[in-house]
């Protein structure tokens, strides 16, 4: 057993915090709005009203939020309840700045790996996140009960922290182009007069077919978009994407066109739905 605290639990944190309960191991959790808290303690988790309380005597610190200034802000203030044993697995997307957030690690003097996840609120609910980490070997063991809590694997992108931020950016610019590939493909097909379910119907099972695409395909044909992965949670991570990819001296055309589709679709009052809302924007 492994005493875990969870700071952040929103869609994803909340799910990442019971697989720990399940799990058999000992979880703290805190929210900034305790609201969203405050149910995890009929899982058996403990809830806790500031960050220094939850991390206080914490082997690991998962954290799980929306960027790199969170993570730096809600870092500092549980620096108080932390050792130079704690180790503090970020999950959160948070690119380049993933640098900014090691340098306040060591500032502060705790142990960091680098650890984003692919998955949404239901992988998260059910343990099936897909994790990419780096960071020093000599943490694994310490961690890894904690990963394969929260994971059904774990995909080591090297020893630097860094590399798996960087490789979370490489999977997030092909999760949104699919996206938006899929939205203007439904689009079109309507847009020409035909069911746009022939579209799904014709690339199942081809080279062509992505479990993506007929999710997100489904839900832009049905016209409701139950966040998983929200718009604006896209919209971030595609600048996130685009600094990333202008710091690599690589074209940027694709990245750039996808996050204007993003942020049409926000525009269009459908920031907090799913990014399968990225059809509003044809």
């Amino acid at each position: 057993m492994t005493t875990v605290a969870v700071l952040g639990t929103g869609k994803m944190g909340a799910g990442m915090a019971r697989q720990l309960v399940q799990h058999g191991h000992a979880v703290t959790v805190w929210n900034r709005s305790r609201d969203r808290a405050a149910p995890l303690a009929h899982d058996g988790a403990s809830v806790a009203d500031a960050p220094a309380e939850a991390v206080h005597g914490a082997e690991v610190v998962v954290v799980v939020l929306f960027d790199a200034d969170s993570v730096v802000d809600v870092l500092r203030a549980a620096a108080p309840g932390m050792t130079d044993r704690t180790v503090v697995v970020q999950t959160s997307t948070v690119g380049l700045d993933i640098g900014r957030v090691a340098e306040e690690a060591g500032r502060l003097g705790v142990r960091l790996l680098d650890a984003p996840v692919l998955g949404t609120r239901k992988p998260a609910e059910d343990g099936t996140l897909t994790v990419l980490a780096s960071g020093d070997p000599a943490l694994r063991p310490i961690v890894e009960p904690v990963l394969d809590a929260i994971g059904g694997r774990t995909v080591w992108a090297g020893d630097e922290v860094g590399a798996a931020s960087r490789l979370k950016l490489v999977c997030n610019a092909f999760t949104g182009a699919v996206t938006a590939a899929t939205a203007q493909s439904v689009a079109l097909a309507e847009g020409l007069g035909l069911d746009p379910r022939l579209f799904l119907e014709a690339i199942s099972g081809s080279a062509s077919d992505a479990p993506i695409a007929r999710a997100k395909g489904a839900m832009m044909i049905d016209g409701g978009y139950p966040p998983a992965f929200d718009v604006r949670g896209l919209r971030k991570d595609l600048a996130l994407i685009l600094a990333a990819a202008e710091d690599a001296g690589i074209a940027t055309d694709l990245a750039r066109a996808v996050l204007e589709l993003a942020e049409r679709a926000e525009r269009a009052g459908h920031g907090g739905d799913d990014m399968a809302a990225l059809r509003v924007a044809f």
